[in-house]
């Protein structure tokens, strides 16, 4: 293959995807979702089964509106009930219904299902198959055909399954997708059987579609192109039932980067990253972190010897440039850094660390850590660390003394009130706030003490408040870590406080919270 083949796309998130635990979209996220899939330029976005439920009928009716630039709409159903004719099935009717220009249509390929599944003969089964998307293409449509269990059902009876990808092809399917449903196969069975069945069937066109139970989806994909398959199937982040889907966010990068095949439009790529977090925040799903080339902690380095070595070479301990797919490098500090760690940190933040100041903030960091703070999440207070270690630095504000105290009054209920005194340009500031907690109360008192001297502090908000307990064994008098996302506007930032005091803790990282975004931010 040449770096100018094509493969086909085709992304079945809104219908397979949502297959999964815990994904749902409403039909207005399924557009959302569609407009995504086509900006970054899939050849195919599977909609859904029309036949199946009105939510999914009413997508296909609104899709119709679209103007899409380069994806084709599919929708998905299963070929005609065993005894039935194709012209009175309900569900093909409600694939024609859906008006769009491509149908997918799933069919047995295992005589396990066919007899077990279906309870119908094998012939039954080869002229469902047949009559199902003749039918289809005799109206129009560009038929692709999903061979269900195709490589369970190869294994049990490969004579059988090659059967059906022959009447698949007698009924005028475009493309054969070979379909690793149960998601146990390995990677050299699929390269074994996708040659074998492209020697048997030299003009039809293959495709892929895997899932992940064996944590070979990707690879089972790829194992397929390598052998042929020009047509890959998947879902953004591998969502879908069971352990998900093949993932796209992964398989697209691989083939563009790594086997110089074209699957997306020229430049495309790099609206990966973007288009994996915007999907998972529609599907109100967590992004996944770790997630190859698009997740956060995809190109982030955390030990002392890596860091030193991508200063030094940035290709050193990275496969490939991160922006290629929207991602970025990031530079962890915690107490497994080195010096380098912290001289990247401090240039990403503007500063000039020195040699001594950076060991300095590194020693700080070590000893903080083995007392429960954990910075990798919190770079904010890394920032606030680092600024603190000038000579020049001047911080907006100093603590002198703070009480929080929480009262469950008669006639009153649950009551909580915060004291504070700092000091703010050589002048000592005391104020009194109440609030739904201590936390609160304290955050209060700050902000009415600060807030007319640093007015753009009032547009600071708390936007994560998160609290772990380290060592539990200890009961109440276990250390707890206090994590604390603040916004302004588009920009956030993470700080970060431990302490056997939940008070104590929780002021730790709001007041770094407070200094970074008014002196570094």
């Amino acid at each position: 293959m040449t770096t100018q083949t094509q493969i086909e796309v085709y992304d079945t998130t809104l219908r397979d995807g949502t297959q999964g635990e815990n994904v749902s979209l409403s039909v207005d996220d399924k557009l959302r979702v569609t407009a995504l899939l086509d900006e970054l330029g899939v050849t195919y976005i599977e909609g859904g089964w029309p036949g199946s439920n009105p939510k999914d009928a009413a997508y296909f009716q609104q899709a119709r509106a679209l103007e899409l630039k380069h994806a084709k709409i599919a929708a998905f159903g299963m070929t005609c009930r065993v005894g039935g004719q194709p012209e009175d099935d309900a569900n093909l009717r409600a694939l024609l219904d859906a008006e769009t220009p491509v149908t997918t249509v799933v069919g047995k390929t295992s005589l396990l299902h066919v007899t077990e599944v279906l309870r119908t003969t094998p012939e039954e089964n080869l002229r469902l198959i047949r009559a199902s998307l003749a039918f289809l293409g005799a109206q129009g449509r560009e038929v692709i055909y999903d061979a269900e269990h195709f490589f369970d059902g190869y294994k049990l009876s490969a004579d059988y399954a090659c059967q059906t990808i022959q009447a698949a092809l007698d009924g005028g399917a475009a493309m054969i997708v070979l379909c690793d449903t149960n998601g146990g196969s390995l990677p050299w069975e699929i390269e074994t059987m996708v040659r074998t069945v492209r020697a048997a069937f030299p003009q039809a066109r293959f495709g892929i579609h895997t899932h992940n139970d064996g944590e070979l989806a990707v690879a089972n994909t790829l194992a397929a192109v390598r052998e042929g398959a020009v047509h890959v199937q998947g879902t953004i982040n591998g969502y879908g039932e069971r352990c998900g889907n093949a993932n796209l966010c992964s398989i697209v990068p691989d083939l563009e980067l790594k086997m110089g095949l074209r699957c997306l439009p020229e430049g495309a790529l790099r609206l990966l990253s973007r288009v994996s977090h915007t999907v998972a925040e529609i599907a109100n799903m967590a992004p996944n972190t770790q997630a190859a080339y698009v997740g956060r902690s995809a190109f982030a380095h955390k030990g002392g010897m890596h860091v030193a070595a991508i200063r030094r070479n940035i290709d050193s301990y990275q496969h490939i440039d991160p922006a290629l797919v929207g991602n970025e490098m990031r530079v962890l500090v915690s107490d497994l850094s080195g010096r380098g760690n912290m001289l990247s940190k401090a240039e990403e933040y503007g500063l000039n660390l020195a040699d001594v100041e950076a060991r300095a903030v590194l020693d700080r960091i070590k000893e903080l850590e083995n007392r429960g703070f954990v910075f990798e999440g919190a770079e904010a207070s890394v920032a606030v660390l680092m600024a603190r270690q000038k000579p020049d630095y001047t911080p907006p504000f100093e603590l002198v003394d703070f009480m929080a105290v929480v009262e469950n009054r008669r006639g009153r209920g649950l009551f909580a009130e915060a004291t504070i005194k700092v000091r703010v340009q050589g002048e000592e500031l005391h104020t009194v706030a109440s609030g739904n907690g201590p936390v609160d109360a304290l955050d209060q008192a700050l902000r009415k003490a600060l807030t007319p001297v640093y007015p753009q502090l009032a547009a600071f908000h708390l936007a994560d408040y998160k609290v772990r307990i380290l060592d539990g064994q200890n009961g109440t008098a276990a250390t707890t870590r206090v994590l604390i996302d603040t916004q302004n506007g588009a920009q956030r930032w993470s700080t970060v406080g431990a302490s056997a005091n939940i008070i104590e803790a929780s002021w730790l990282a709001l007041a770094d919270s407070v200094e970074y975004g008014l002196a570094l931010a």
